[in-house]
């Protein structure tokens, strides 16, 4: 080391990121590898930055109120952080750390031309990049500039877009400290950036090389269009050559300037197929080396290829991880379980093994390998119908796949010895008994559960478990609640299909289906009608209530049986509980705290209907669906009888709709029962979680979160646990949030989305899938956390998805728009139950669609029109 604060690049590897920061670091490591060039140079170390930070007057007051402010709080930021720097640049840089600096650069010549580059210990990570976030300053030439500018960069870890997006990833200012790295000036025929995976479709096999003339920072500031050159398998598969008028060089004295490219050369590709091949073939070397995909920024100089930075792509989906090197199809479970938001370790794993198929992790989401089902023609066809009729977009999706020469492998199909894989169940009867049956053999599984749980704790608890995760699988298998299922949505499909073709009426299922009996999650919602009923006549409890919207706990219900009407008003509540507590926002994941016990989350939701509905809301609501159904019937049955083989025609249509609302209602009832047992199992690991507080293994009980099941068991039988695993974990799931799950991923990392393929959408519209009949025109309301909602009449909610823990907002809105979801999916079946057009599917539409935006849902016709 050359002194205590400056150190060589040769001397820095990835491990030394606390010392010289992630582009530091980075650059040390890269300058290790075999056959890559990095420019010479140093870094001056975060001692440095600390030293000139303690100087600073009054530096840690001001570290504090930065810390108090929310990033949205833009002008405060704006301010502060002004401050901040001007304070950190007006702080002379002592005498032995400009010294030593200044022989550093010695070695360059007397008056060196560098690179003066922000290094942040929050920086190039695996799960933030801080790409931009601070600052870089080229071709500083002489000891005097580049020490001035050096301190610009310890000031530039405070620029208004670094503080806001640590704020927004959740990251303390005070953790992170700032080195600088000087490296000799490179001035370059050509730079650029490489990808080696493709930031677009995530693409691991396809690299993409952005490049340009004269210095990389006219393609950076947007200063040109790039070429773009695309290469697999050691070629390049695809270019675009842009005409590129200017570029960035430096000059002499210092500093960069712009400058005019001649016209002959505009259009000449700024590198050869084979040196952008050699680059691609270097970046492997670095991905390699990195252990992930790469974004390279690189310069080609006389005697070749230089990197001057390679940081981690942390836009891409991880893929699920197979051990074998075979081609995989993978669809999201997130888009047909209504929960894409991540998923902590216990809840992933708990689901895998709760769950019917195999599952596959990434990026906190879980996937369902379909490959071998797309390689048998059969099974194919069936999988596609089903999948299709649900979500349209992921059948696109599996549909290009299977376009591409040889992706998918083509089996034959095998032997039948049954009905083919992903067909559906034998038929059975149209006979209310059977529903009546399966919820009976539901209820006494689930009490039995309850009843042998409350005796196991320690390891004899998990071995129980285990096995009550096969009664579990038992129940949801049972060949008879499969055909109930299937029973409800076939019949759907017929008078959809067929009411179409005999009488040209679209979506005919979606009235003839209202009010259907059974149907656990909107008799949810109604019930909370019942439970505003019981409150609304108390002035005292509502304003209670009104100042309980954000309570944590249950203890609110104690204090609110101390008014008068709050006895009767905490038994209706309770009685709630007793029937819907186990439900919640993005429910499949057991982690995720229960109505039970934050009771406080559905007092937005009552005081809405205590303000927006009349007394016996919930029964009228029901007898008018009831009706509308009834009088839909009858003038369907009506006008088939007047065409020809009319008789016939009705009587087919009448046994299906009698099917239909003999099963439809049963189409909730499984997710009820898999969510009652989660709650079982919540509270059992929970209490065994306060155990391994007791005990001191844990320091809070929600770490079991961030533990697979195997690894909580293992922890309670050995009383070890890793803190520095649980810590990973949590870095990883905070970062997970930033990623969007793909519809369909292949092990190639591609995202696949699809697309609806309709030219009937008026121009402007935003294209969904029709789940819901009818149209209707209101004030979009966008809301992503069911706890914020705050809706009017005739609202139409906008929303990324809804589970059925949204069920109880739905009886106080006019209509529906989701970005995920399909015909049979929660949202949609309970749209219909309670008649609000609702188009789901719909591509980013809480981005496209404001908040108090007029709107007109199609709900008939599957698109969304934007009318202010």
């Amino acid at each position: 080391m050359i002194e205590q604060y400056v150190w060589d690049l040769h001397e820095v590897d990835e491990t030394q990121v606390a010392f010289v920061g992630g582009k530091g670091a980075h650059l040390g490591g890269l300058s290790r590898i075999d056959g890559i060039r990095v420019p010479a140079g140093f870094c001056v170390t975060t001692d440095a930055f600390r030293r000139i930070m303690a100087e600073a007057p009054s530096m840690g007051d001001r570290l504090d109120q930065l810390s108090r402010l929310g990033p949205d709080d833009r002008e405060a930021i704006r301010t502060l952080s002004a401050e901040i720097r001007r304070t950190i640049e007006g702080i002379a840089i002592p005498d032995d750390l400009a010294a030593a600096i200044t022989r550093a650069l010695a070695r360059f010549g007397a008056q060196p031309a560098c690179a003066v580059r922000s290094s942040a210990t929050a920086e190039d990570l695996p799960t933030a990049s801080f790409a931009g976030q601070q600052d870089t300053y080229l071709n500083v030439v002489g000891p005097t500039a580049i020490l001035r500018h050096i301190s610009r960069c310890w000031a530039s870890l405070f620029t208004e877009r670094a503080v806001t997006y640590r704020r927004r990833n959740g990251i303390d200012h005070r953790t992170v400290h700032m080195a600088v790295v000087v490296q000799q000036m490179v001035f370059p025929h050509a730079a650029g950036i490489l990808f080696t995976a493709d930031p677009v479709t995530g693409n691991r096999k396809a690299a993409t090389v952005d490049a340009g003339f004269g210095l990389g920072e006219a393609l950076v500031s947007g200063l040109v269009n790039p070429d773009v050159f695309t290469v697999r398998d050691g070629e390049v598969v695809a270019r675009a050559i842009a005409a590129k008028q200017r570029a960035v060089q430096a000059l002499p004295t210092g500093s960069t300037q712009e400058v005019a490219i001649d016209a002959q050369r505009q259009e000449q590709p700024a590198l050869t197929d084979a040196q952008v091949v050699r680059l691609v073939q270097l970046g492997r070397r670095i991905e390699a080396h990195f252990g992930r995909p790469q974004d390279i920024e690189w310069c080609l100089a006389d005697d070749g290829f230089q990197i001057v930075q390679s940081r981690p792509i942390t836009t891409l989906f991880p893929i699920p991880e197979t051990g074998d090197q075979e081609n995989h199809v993978y669809v999201s479970v997130g888009h047909q379980q209504m929960m894409t938001d991540p998923m902590k370790p216990l809840g992933l794993s708990m689901w895998q093994l709760t769950a019917m198929v195999p599952m596959h992790e990434a990026g906190g989401r879980l996937f369902v390998d379909v490959t071998r089902r797309l390689a048998s023609p059969t099974s194919r066809a069936g999988l596609l119908d089903l999948i299709g009729r649900g979500d349209p977009l992921i059948r696109d999706a599996l549909e290009t796949i299977l376009d591409r020469d040889g992706f998918v492998p083509s089996l034959p199909d095998t032997a039948p010895t049954g009905p083919p894989a992903g067909g559906p169940p034998a038929p059975i009867g149209t006979d209310p008994a059977l529903v009546t049956e399966l919820i009976e053999r539901s209820q006494t599984s689930i009490a039995a559960l309850e009843r042998e749980i409350r005796t196991k704790t320690g390891p004899a608890l998990f071995d129980f478990l285990l096995t009550a995760f096969e009664e579990h699988k038992r129940v949801l298998s049972d060949p008879l609640n499969m055909q109930a299922i299937m029973a409800g949505m076939e019949a759907t499909w017929w008078l959809n299909d067929t009411l179409y073709e005999w009488l040209g009426e679209k979506n005919a299922a979606d009235t003839l289906t209202l009010s259907a009996p059974g149907n656990v999650t909107s008799e949810m919602g109604l019930a909370l009608l019942d439970v505003a009923d019981v409150i609304r006549p108390h002035p005292e409890v509502v304003a209670f209530l009104q100042g309980a919207e954000h309570a944590e706990g249950t203890a609110f219900l104690d204090d609110l049986a101390k008014l008068t009407g709050g006895p009767e008003a905490r038994d209706a509540i309770e009685s709630y509980l007793d029937r819907y507590g186990m439900r919640c926002v993005g429910e499949i994941d057991i982690t995720r705290p229960r109505w039970r016990e934050r009771p406080g989350t559905l007092v937005p939701v009552l005081l809405d209907n205590i303000r927006l509905f009349e007394p016996g809301s919930a029964e009228r609501r029901f007898e008018q669906g009831r009706q509308k159904a009834q009088q839909k019937e009858q003038d369907v049955l009506a006008r088939l009888r007047t065409l020809p083989d009319g008789d016939r025609k009705a009587d087919e249509a009448k046994r299906m709709i009698d099917r239909v609302r003999t099963f439809i209602g049963y189409r909730e009832y499984p997710k009820y029962d898999i969510v009652t047992r989660y709650f079982v199992y919540r509270q059992a690991l929970l209490k065994e979680a306060d155990r391994l507080v007791q005990a001191h293994v844990l320091p809070g009980k929600e770490s079991i979160s961030y533990l697979t099941f195997q690894e909580l068991h293992d922890v309670v039988r050995t009383h070890q646990v890793d803190d520095q695993l649980i810590q990973q974990r949590k870095d990883a799931f905070r970062s997970y949030h930033a990623l969007t799950p793909p519809r369909v991923l292949t092990s190639d990392g591609e995202a696949v989305s699809g697309a609806y393929r309709r030219d009937d959408v008026p121009a402007g519209a935003l294209t969904g899938l029709p789940v819901s009949a009818g149209t209707i025109e209101g004030r979009a309301r966008v809301i992503l956390d069911m706890a914020e909602a705050d809706l009017e009449a005739g609202d139409i909610l906008v929303t990324t998805f809804t589970d059925p823990s949204w069920s109880p907002l739905f009886v106080g809105i006019a209509g529906l728009v989701t970005e995920v979801g399909g015909l049979m999916t929660h949202g949609a079946v309970i749209a219909r139950e309670y008649g609000l057009p609702a188009v789901v599917g719909v591509d980013q539409a809480t981005r496209l669609i404001r908040d108090g935006q007029r709107i007109r849902v199609h709900g008939t016709d599957g698109y969304v029109e934007i009318l202010s």
